[in-house]
């Protein structure tokens, strides 16, 4: 039977034969002396016959994990026997265990719990420092604990693809060439968007036979049972798909389409005050005073922010061109809002040519630019809207990546960055819906803004200002109606008083419906192509 310090010691086929204090270098510790218990430890590990005659006894120093705020030392007393079997060529033999083999030098516990530590998230040199060990046995441990953990990914009916990089380049010089190299930083993860959301596998390289390598190793049947794949909008990686997963369908990750939009304002913004002031913008310029609100969704900006960023930039920016980039921004954030909301095709249909339209009748470069980019992934784009499927959880695994790239202070190869395991994402909850708006037009030729609270009911409105000074942000021959397709219609405001007062004294407002266009065409200005066209066929 087992004394209780042996329990309270917990390593398995040894007995705790006393414990004492003692001093090594200087510092005092608790030395636990123990004996081995299994009778296996006495057998030849070479023929398996028990040996009757013991040649020496030895005493180790295993490391064992720390126990209390005092140091804990093991001294391990173990016998040496002679194999007495003729035909065995070992003469002699030392006792081991299984939690300490043959010239083990640190217990198993402790290799497990450093890898464990390393696992969660801790650099592997500070788990050495912490647990007395080096650095190469400390990673060789995370490695074969890691390596247990990578298995065959199983397949997964939506995929996800990005890219990300390891650090800085380098370059190296080749040693029989003399040639400098430039080595590849980049890698590209694939995720399991429809189970857990972890890292099925990476690959070093952003180019297509990287993909394509990658989905090949996976074999026929894994590669059947993917439906869709979710990327960026990199024409690397949908021609990489159309090769390796023909059947599968692309869906393209709107966060990147919305970023491809705010940076065509941004270089609006930027081209623009180049050419009216010659120099870069200030604080004292309105556009660069309002350069966040431009980035900013307008279901996001406060009516007085609305406002002061609309005045501030039509009453200095004589071209117009700045806000006429962040409507075709906003057109095309209106055409993403109707994923996962099962629309209609007529919907997408008018969203899209409203969108198309605009960005020809603006005629400003970066925007025509943002509109051809939309129609060569209009595809992906109606995947999107049809699925809602995005690439999140691929961009939340890239931050984990790098995350853990910082901690450990970078890694020698990508085999060290394929062992780290990633966290779950949490999903967070959605954001309620922003209240919509319509705009009121009146007799006397004036026009308010008004929410809507529920599907019936009107508030009074909060806005008015007189028709005339509501322009669209065009050049002023090619003037059109305001733009109705946003949930809220931009204008300018020179009067701001209650709006009650003033429509109480006139005659009472009809509604005015966000989706009328009066005046429009049918037809697109620039590709020519009517609005029924403008979903391909079957759509």
């Amino acid at each position: 039977m087992q004394n209780a310090t042996t329990i309270l010691f917990g390593l398995p086929d040894v007995a705790v034969e006393r414990v004492e204090r003692a001093a090594l270098d200087g510092k005092p510790v608790r030395l636990v002396h123990v004996v081995t218990t299994a009778s296996s430890a006495a057998g030849c590990p070479q023929c398996g016959v028990i040996p009757a005659a013991v040649k020496q006894y030895r005493t180790t120093t295993p490391r064992d994990l720390p126990y209390g705020e005092e140091p804990l030392a093991v001294r391990w007393h173990k016998r040496q026997y002679r194999c007495r079997e003729a035909a065995c060529p070992r003469k002699a033999f030392t006792e081991s265990v299984a939690e300490i083999p043959a010239r083990a030098r640190l217990t198993g516990r402790l290799c497990r719990q450093a890898a464990a530590q390393v696992a969660s998230g801790r650099s592997v040199s500070a788990v050495a420092a912490e647990y007395g060990m080096s650095w190469p046995i400390t990673h060789r441990h995370y490695a074969a604990h890691a390596d247990g953990l990578l298995t065959e990914p199983e397949p997964s009916a939506v995929l996800g693809i990005d890219e990300t990089r390891r650090g800085t380049p380098k370059w190296i010089k080749d040693a029989e060439t003399g040639a400098w190299q430039r080595t590849e930083r980049f890698e590209t993860n694939f995720t399991d968007l429809a189970g857990t959301g972890r890292l099925p596998g990476q690959v070093a390289g952003r180019t297509g036979k990287a993909v394509t390598g990658w989905l090949e190793d996976r074999g026929q049947v894994w590669k059947n049972q993917v439906r869709f794949v979710a990327i960026d909008p990199c024409a690397v990686y949908r021609s990489a798909i159309e090769r390796a997963l023909p059947h599968a369908v692309i869906v393209v990750d709107h966060f990147h389409l919305v970023r491809l939009a705010n940076q065509a304002v941004t270089r609006v913004r930027q081209r623009v005050t180049r050419e009216h002031l010659g120099r870069r913008g200030t604080t004292k310029d309105p556009a660069w005073a309002n350069r966040r609100r431009l980035l900013r969704g307008r279901e996001r900006l406060s009516g007085r922010a609305f406002a002061r960023m609309w005045n501030d930039i039509s009453g200095h920016e004589p071209t117009g061109q700045l806000l006429a980039a962040w409507i075709a921004k906003e057109e095309l954030r209106s055409l993403l809002a109707l994923a996962r909301t099962q629309p209609a095709r007529s919907d997408i249909s008018n969203r899209l040519f409203r969108f198309y339209d605009w960005c020809a009748r603006a005629d400003v470069p970066e925007v025509t630019t943002l509109a051809q980019t939309a129609e060569a992934w209009w595809p992906q784009i109606l995947a999107f809207i049809d699925t809602g499927i995005t690439n999140a959880a691929t961009e939340a695994n890239n931050r984990l990546v790098k995350d853990a790239a910082r901690t450990a202070f970078g890694f020698r190869n990508l085999a060290g960055q394929r062992r780290r395991p990633h966290r779950l994402r949490v999903p967070q909850p959605r954001k309620p819906a922003p209240q919509s708006t319509v705009a009121l037009q009146t007799e006397d030729d004036q026009l308010a803004i008004a929410r809507v609270t529920s599907p019936l009911k009107l508030e009074e409105p909060v806005m008015r200002a007189p028709r005339s000074t509501i322009r669209t942000m065009v050049p002023s021959k090619k003037r059109l109606f305001l733009p109705s397709t946003f949930r809220v219609i931009v204008q300018v405001f020179r009067s701001r008083t209650t709006a009650a007062r003033r429509l109480g004294a006139g005659p009472s407002p009809r509604p005015m419906p966000l989706s009328a266009r009066p005046g429009h065409s049918l037809v697109a200005r620039r590709s020519g192509e009517s609005r029924s066209r403008m979903l391909p066929s079957g759509a």
